[in-house]
Parts: structure tokens; C-alpha cells; sequence
């Protein structure tokens, strides 16, 4: 027996990376898991087909969360095949790097609408779902309270993030919900990996790793199970909090 069965969990941006790690664990902990994605369809129906082959039950839905009507249609789908839902992942994020100096209204647009509003448009979906012991689980990052250069608008994005599940954590809370963050540190996905191509790139990852009390880059599985262990019902006690998952290079 696993500890989610009879689960239904969504998770945004699964098709690849940390979200698609996301999936794959809470299936194998026996939830049924939507698969969310926004662009790449061939690499949301891979992961789904590694659900599935292992025994899970699993939906692939194209949503962009930023926008509000498709976010409705993914939860009214999810419904339509499941009936219910326990658990919301909001994992979907754009990353950008921008100096200040070239930082304009459409790079603080795109940012803020999928990785602020994104959440909270799926979160009060979710919220007018779940029931006694659902959960939301955000996923932040290091850079809302260790600086990086150029990530001034995704920082403060993130730190949003933060802010706004703990009011989620506050408002839900009467109603057995809870909602908790996880602020990740460096992970290798497709999207990090964009940005870390170039030889002074990688000089700046071999300098942050010796920052890195663990020695070394966090892979997706790193913050997936910190996912599913929230997720649980082992976590019922806990609400309102950022988790880090950094490997030591935040430390609070």
C-alpha cells in the first residue's frame, strides 16, 4: 500500500523537469495525477505513458495558467474524469534573466502572470474543491531571499508566491486545508539548463556548488519528494511554511 491512493492530485507544468518528477511520484504513491502543460504535448504524454505503464491512472490537460478560463476548463475536466481533487501542485514557472536596466513592462507581464497569477488562479480552482485534508503545494525558489543577479522580477515573483500561501494557509486552514511552499535552489531541468550553456555559466555553477554545504546541483527527484511527503498525511500538521530545498545554501 502507498500512501495516496484514491488521491486526485494536479499538478501544472508536468511535462518536463521538477513538475514532470512531480507526476511520476505522486502516481507512484498511488494518486491519480493531471498532467498540465502549456506547450510541449509530445513530453506531457511521455511522462503520462511512464505513469501508466507503471499501473497509474493518469489525464494530460493543455492549460496556460495564466490564463483564467483555461485554468476553469482544466479543473472542470479534472472533474469530469475523477470527481474530485486533494491535491494542487502549482509547479508551472517562466524563468528570465534580466538586468535592470533592460527590464520592461512585457518581461514583468509574462512573469508575473504565470508565476504569481498562475497560482492564484489555480489555488482558488482548487479551493473550491478540496475537502477535509486537501493540500497546496507551491514550488518557490532560492532566489526570493538569496540574491541573484538579473532574477529581480522572477525573485520577486517568487517571494509573492510565498506570501500569498501563507494567507492560503491562514483562510484555508479552517477548513482542514493545507497550503506550504518549497523554495528550490539550483535544479537541473531544460529550463536552467537554457542559462547555463556558456563557459562563464558554468564557472558561476562550479562556484555555487562549493556555496552548496551538499556539494553538488539538486536533480528534480530532490524536491518531488519533498512534494509527495507534503502530499501525505504525514504532513496534516503542517501549514503556512517555505520549506527550503536547497542543499544547504539557504539556511533559516
Amino acid at each position: 500500500m502507498h500512501g495516496l491512493e484514491g488521491k486526485v492530485a494536479v499538478v501544472t507544468g508536468a511535462s518536463r523537469g521538477i513538475g514532470a518528477s512531480i507526476a511520476r511520484k505522486l502516481a507512484s504513491q498511488g494518486a491519480k495525477v493531471v498532467i498540465n502543460y502549456t506547450r510541449n504535448e509530445e513530453a506531457a504524454h511521455q511522462v503520462a505513458a511512464d505513469i501508466q505503464r507503471a499501473g497509474g491512472e493518469v489525464l494530460v490537460e493543455r492549460a496556460d495558467v495564466a490564463d483564467e478560463a483555461q485554468v476553469k476548463q482544466l479543473f472542470e475536466r479534472t472533474d469530469a474524469r475523477f470527481g474530485r481533487l486533494d491535491i494542487l501542485v502549482n509547479n508551472a514557472g517562466i524563468l528570465e534573466f534580466r538586468p535592470l536596466d533592460v527590464i520592461d513592462r512585457t518581461h514583468f507581464q509574462r512573469i508575473m502572470d504565470t508565476n504569481l497569477w498562475g497560482v492564484v488562479c489555480a489555488s482558488q480552482q482548487a479551493a473550491r474543491r478540496l475537502g477535509q485534508g486537501g493540500r497546496i503545494i507551491n514550488i518557490s525558489s532560492a532566489s526570493s531571499r538569496t540574491p541573484f543577479s538579473a532574477l529581480g522580477v522572477y525573485a520577486a515573483s517568487k517571494a509573492a508566491v510565498e506570501a500569498f500561501t501563507r494567507t492560503l494557509a491562514a483562510e484555508l486552514g479552517p477548513r482542514g486545508i493545507t497550503a506550504n511552499t518549497i523554495f528550490a535552489g539550483m535544479v537541473e531541468t531544460d529550463m536552467t539548463a537554457a542559462y547555463t550553456s556558456g563557459e562563464s555559466s558554468q564557472a558561476m555553477i562550479q562556484a555555487m556548488i562549493q556555496a552548496i554545504p551538499l556539494r553538488r546541483v539538486a536533480k528534480p527527484e530532490d524536491i518531488s519528494d519533498i512534494v509527495a511527503l507534503l502530499a501525505s498525511e504525514s504532513s496534516q500538521w503542517v501549514t503556512g511554511q517555505s520549506i527550503g530545498a536547497t542543499g544547504g545554501l539557504v539556511m533559516s
